[in-house]
């Protein structure tokens, strides 16, 4: 096998409706093979728009000798005649190319899932951690990632004041892990950038923002930045509920119910939601306001020198994205 191989299998399939999970394990893979080959290109497809042949021609040898990693997301939406040639190249992978299929587990797609397993590829299961105990487990371990430990009662207390989103439980860790000195995190430490938590939170300005109620939303930032919440949290919220908009407003629209709920990975109640905030949208305003959140989140993060600033920015920017349709 290449060398580039070693740290990556030729297909991997990564199942799991839990969509910060699954996205980093995707990410892992392609990070391993791209530490063995920076040069390797990247192919993001979504399932539902992927045509036969399309697969060979993406794994097929390059004249330059170039690797593909080639990643489907939303792999249940495969059309059949796919599934089958996936199935076939599973079975007998190129060697100058990574298959990545991401499936969010369910009765949809399992006939690639069962086939793909069987001709050898790689699983890698993401379980959505349902109890409390999990997410404590989760936090820890996201601590752990940052090479850093968190006493018991910290965890409770971040898992108290942040609630069970996984992508901003990580960005918590994460910046707790920047903003602390020492080897533990302490229930102290959590107190102090986090209080206030439970008042304001980043899913409230989101929802602010999206409806296009920038002076609600632009006193929640302040008073959020106030009382102690990381404006990495508010900034995660933001990118959070604009992908949530993209997902239900490119949805397909015959669908309903449960299939709408499989297929953008929303509880229904959400979906309910979503469908109001989406009156004033188009893709290209939901694209600008996306690329204003990706510069906020630069900036938060060390790349500007006023947090504050560049988040009544991305919120300005995303209300004014509203009527781009």
């Amino acid at each position: 096998m290449l060398r580039a191989m070693a740290n990556a299998s030729p297909v991997t399939l990564v199942v799991g409706d839990e969509e910060f999970l699954a996205d980093r394990a995707v990410r892992a893979v392609v990070a391993a093979v791209r530490a063995e080959d920076p040069g390797a290109e990247v192919h993001d497809l979504q399932g539902g728009k992927v045509e036969p042949g399309e697969l060979t021609g993406l794994t097929s040898p390059s004249l330059f000798g170039d690797r593909s990693i080639i990643v489907i997301r939303a792999a249940q939406d495969l059309p059949k005649d796919v599934v089958a040639e996936v199935v076939k190249y599973t079975a007998r992978p190129a060697d100058e190319a990574v298959l990545v299929l991401a499936h969010p587990g369910g009765v949809k797609g399992k006939a690639l899932v069962d086939g793909v397993k069987k001709a050898g590829a790689d699983v890698v299961t993401v379980a959505k951690p349902t109890k409390a105990g999990e997410r404590l487990d989760f936090i820890k371990a996201e601590v752990r990632r940052e090479g850093r430990t968190i006493s018991p009662a910290a965890a409770q207390a971040l898992l108290d004041a942040v609630g069970s989103d996984l992508r901003e439980l990580s960005a918590a860790c994460g910046q707790l892990a920047f903003d602390t000195q020492g080897k533990n995190i302490d229930e102290a430490a959590v107190a102090k950038y986090y209080r206030g938590r439970a008042e304001v939170s980043g899913f409230t300005i989101a929802d602010l923002a999206v409806e296009g109620r920038l002076g609600e939303a632009l006193e929640q930032v302040r008073w959020a930045l106030a009382t102690g919440v990381a404006p990495v949290l508010i900034v995660s919220a933001l990118a959070g509920g604009l992908r949530s908009l993209a997902k239900v407003g490119g949805a397909p629209r015959n669908l309903r119910g449960g299939q709408l709920a499989s297929h953008v990975g929303m509880p229904p109640w959400k979906i309910d939601r979503v469908k109001r905030q989406l009156g004033g949208w188009g893709p290209e305003g939901i694209s600008a306001a996306l690329q204003a959140v990706a510069v906020a989140d630069e900036q938060v993060k060390g790349g500007g020198a006023d947090p504050g600033y560049a988040l009544e920015k991305a919120v300005h920017t995303i209300v004014a994205s509203r009527t781009a349709r």
